[in-house]
C-alpha cells in the first residue's frame, strides 16, 4: 500500500522520487570507494584518508550552507550541489577506468564532493517541510526519506559487488554519477511552498541567530553533542575499520556487503514503523534507540561469522533509523522555517564535520590497541553518551508539536 503522504503530498512525492535513486548510487559508492582506494595501492591509512576528506568539508562550509539555505531559494542549491556531484562521480570514475587515478585524486575529488554536499544536506532539511501542506506528515516524510537510505544500504552493497565484479570501481562510480541526473531531473520540476521572508540581515548576524536557536535549547545542544560522539567515535567503524576488517578475516567486499545488506533491511523495518507510530516524546525514543545504534561498532568486532554479525547489525539498523528520524522530525517540528536550515547547518557540522577526526584516528588506534577492541571501546564512548543525553530532562520531556511551514514555532525549551 502506497504511504499516504506520497498519495497525498505531490511535490514531497516528486523530491522523494528524485532522492530514492540517487541515493541508491551513493551506497554503491560507499561500499565501492575503500576498496578502489586499495584497488590502486592504498594503504588502509590511505582509506581513512579519503573517507574523512569527504567530511572535512562541513567543518569549513557546513554553517556557511546553512546561512545560504535561509537566504535564498533552496531548491537551487539543491540542483547545484547535484551538478557538482555528478561531475566528481564522473571524474572518478573515468580516471579509475583509464587506469590513471591514485590516491590523491581520489581524496581531492571526495573532498570537491563533500563541499556540495556540505550545502545540500542544510537545503535539504529546509526544504522538505516546504512539500508538505499536513503537518501530521513531516515524521512519515521524514521515515520515507529514512527509507530511501536504508533500501539504498539494501539495494547498494548488491549492485556495488556486482559491478566491481562485472565493471570494476570505476564503472560503479559512472553509474552513480548517472544518479545525479535523475535527481536533477525531478527538482527542475519541483514546485515547494513559498514562503514570504523579510530583508535578509548581514551574514554574521545569520550565523550567529543559527547558534542563537541552538544555545536557547537544551535539547538541541544536549542532543548534538550525543550525535556528535556518534559520528566522531562510533561511524568511523563503519567507513574504515569494518571495510578493513572484512578484508583481513572475511571475504573483503562480499562480507560486507552482507552485513551492510542486513543492516538495510533492520532500517526499513524502522522505517516502515514510523511511518504509522509517532511516540509521544520523539527525542526520548530518540535517544534510546541512538544508544542502540552505538551497538554496532562492538557487533562487527565481536568474531562472529558474518551471517550473525548481519544478522545482530539488522537490529542495530533499527535503532539508527528511529534515531536519524525522530530527530530531525523534532527539528522540523519545533525549529522556525526561517532558521531550519542554520540549525541543521549545526548537526550536520558537529557530527559529518567531526567524523574525519575519527577516521583519522581510528586506524593508528588500532593498530596500537587492536582492532576488535578499538571497536569495542567506540561502542561503549556512544553507548555511554546516549546515555548521558537521555538523563537530561529537556530531551526526555519534550513534546511533539506541528508546525506548518512559515508560521511560528513554538517557544523554546526552558534551557
Amino acid at each position: 500500500m502506497i504511504p499516504a503522504v506520497l498519495r497525498e503530498e505531490r511535490q514531497f512525492r516528486l523530491l522523494f522520487l528524485g532522492q530514492a535513486l540517487s541515493i541508491v548510487g551513493d551506497r554503491i559508492t560507499q561500499i565501492v570507494l575503500p576498496f578502489a582506494v586499495l584497488s590502486i595501492g592504498g594503504s588502509v591509512a590511505d582509506v581513512g584518508i579519503v573517507a574523512a576528506s569527504g567530511t572535512v568539508p562541513f567543518i569549513l562550509l557546513g554553517l556557511i550552507g546553512g546561512v545560504l539555505a535561509d537566504r535564498v531559494e533552496r531548491k537551487r542549491i539543491l540542483i547545484a550541489s547535484d551538478l557538482v556531484r555528478l561531475l566528481v562521480q564522473l571524474t572518478a570514475g573515468l580516471l579509475l577506468v583509464s587506469g590513471h587515478a591514485q590516491v590523491w585524486h581520489l581524496a581531492a575529488l571526495t573532498a570537491v564532493f563533500g563541499a556540495a554536499d556540505s550545502f545540500f544536506s542544510p537545503a535539504f532539511s529546509g526544504l522538505l517541510p516546504l512539500t508538505i501542506t499536513q503537518p501530521h506528515y513531516i515524521q512519515p516524510a521524514n521515515a520515507l526519506r529514512g527509507m530511501t537510505f536504508s533500501t539504498g544500504s539494501l539495494v547498494g552493497p548488491a549492485l556495488g559487488a556486482a559491478l566491481v565484479a562485472t565493471v570494476g570501481e570505476g564503472g560503479a562510480l559512472l553509474a552513480d554519477a548517472g544518479t545525479f541526473g535523475v535527481s536533477v531531473a525531478c527538482l527542475l520540476f519541483l514546485r515547494p511552498r513559498t514562503v514570504e521572508r523579510g530583508d535578509p540581515e548581514p551574514f554574521g548576524a545569520d550565523l550567529r541567530g543559527g547558534w542563537t536557536e541552538v544555545r536557547a535549547r537544551r535539547w538541541v545542544w544536549t542532543f548534538l553533542l550525543a550525535v556528535l560522539v556518534y559520528h566522531m567515535i562510533v561511524l568511523p567503524s563503519i567507513f574504515v575499520l569494518g571495510p578493513v576488517l572484512m578484508r583481513d578475516e572475511y571475504s573483503g567486499a562480499t562480507s560486507w556487503a552482507i552485513v551492510t545488506a542486513a543492516f538495510g533491511a533492520g532500517s526499513i523495518v524502522a522505517d516502515v514503523l514510523l511511518l504509522r507510530w509517532h511516540p509521544k516524546y520523539a527525542l526520548r525514543a530518540g535517544a534510546a534507540a541512538l544508544a542502540l545504534a552505538s551497538c554496532q561498532a562492538v557487533i562487527i568486532g565481536s568474531g562472529l561469522s558474518i551471517v550473525l554479525i548481519a544478522c545482530v547489525e539488522f537490529f542495530a539498523a533499527i535503532g539508527v533509523s528511529t534515531f536519524f528520524t525522530l530527530w530531525e522530525t523534532s527539528l522540523q517540528e519545533h525549529i522556525p522555517e526561517g532558521k531550519l536550515s542554520r540549525v541543521s547547518s549545526y548537526d550536520y557540522a558537529a557530527s559529518a564535520g567531526m567524523m574525519p577526526i575519527g577516521m583519522l584516528l581510528a586506524p593508528p588506534v588500532a593498530d596500537a590497541i587492536g582492532i576488535h577492541l578499538t571497536l569495542t571501546l567506540m561502542s561503549v564512548c556512544g553507548i555511554a553518551a546516549a546515555a548521558l543525553c537521555l538523563s537530561v530532562r529537556a530531551v526526555r520531556d519534550l513534546p511533539r508539536g506541528a508546525v506548518v511551514p512559515g508560521t511560528a514555532a513554538p517557544a523554546p525549551a526552558a534551557p
